[in-house]
């Protein structure tokens, strides 16, 4: 089958002339020129391989060929144009479904109240929350399953939108209650060069390396030696000795008899915010964030 070469151009062009059976009021509508017209309904009858207007020198009336066409091409137009206003609606309007996704670690009160007062804000908008698991984190978002992603804003992904911060978390470092750590105040990063940690081949890069760091300050090398697939499975190893985990505090998995949780001191916070597919955004996701820029990140 050969390539077709008819453009929306060529379309247009078409129907305002089937419309009009005037070169010179079909110029004046589409803003062009009369040679401009009859180059593009040319091309047109070259491309079908037919004529589909009789021209002479005082009218311009269709062929039945041109009729048909007309019929057909003026119905399927139409529900083109309109379902261009409809994405363009979408696109500026924030009515609608807004999916949110997020994490574990991610859920709190400063998510819970971003939502609140979008939903306050905006009324015809219905917001649905979900948890995404960590070994896919950006996968639901790429998909389209979800709208936003509430996750840490440590973002090295090129077609992602990293959104304003909403909460930021202190670190602190999860040992088991017996570990020789656990009598701390405080840990320094420097500590992590001589424990093993965990590692979650399916987390993202950049995210996994700003929370358990590849090299101490010194430039000695972190041991991520133990394979994880969930959070879970961190925290098991943890409470049995196995590994240390660097991670946030006020995180529920950790806070328990068999765990302490020790501040380090020089590691920055964690910031918490949404993430989108850039071609993605539309006008509830740009609402959605304009609210959370407008309440600022959580105290601490």
């Amino acid at each position: 089958m050969s390539e077709v070469r008819i453009t929306l151009v060529h379309v247009e062009a078409f129907l305002t002339l089937a419309g009009e059976l005037h070169f010179g009021r079909t110029a004046e509508r589409l803003h062009l020129s009369q040679p401009q017209v009859s180059r593009l309904i040319a091309a047109l009858e070259r491309e079908i391989g037919a004529s589909l207007f009789e021209r002479t020198s005082r009218r311009v009336r269709l062929t039945p060929l041109g009729q048909r066409l007309a019929d057909r091409m003026g119905s399927a137009y139409g529900q083109l144009l309109a379902a261009v206003d409809d994405a363009r609606t979408d696109a500026r309007q924030p009515a609608g479904l807004l999916r949110i996704g997020f994490a574990a670690p991610a859920e709190g009160q400063a998510l819970t109240q971003v939502v609140e007062a979008f939903e306050a804000r905006h009324h015809d908008c219905r917001v649905v929350l979900c948890e995404i698991n960590v070994t896919d984190l950006y996968g639901p978002l790429r998909r389209g399953e979800i709208d936003v992603l509430i996750s840490w804003l440590i973002l090295d992904e090129p077609d992602l939108t990293a959104g304003p911060v909403i909460d930021s978390r202190s670190r602190v470092l999860a040992v088991a209650a017996s570990h020789p750590l656990a009598i701390r105040r405080s840990v320094s990063v420097e500590d992590l060069g001589d424990e093993e940690v965990a590692i979650m081949p399916h987390y993202p890069a950049a995210l996994h390396d700003a929370i358990t760091p590849p090299y101490t300050p010194s430039g000695r090398p972190v041991h991520r030696t133990h394979r994880v697939g969930t959070i879970h499975e961190t925290a098991s190893l943890v409470a049995r000795g196995r590994v240390i985990h660097p991670t946030v505090e006020h995180m529920p998995l950790f806070l328990r008899a068999d765990i302490v949780t020790i501040p380090i001191r020089d590691m920055p916070p964690l910031p918490l915010g949404p993430i989108w597919c850039t071609a993605h955004e539309n006008a509830r996701i740009r609402a959605f964030a304009e609210i959370a820029a407008n309440r600022g990140p959580a105290p601490s």
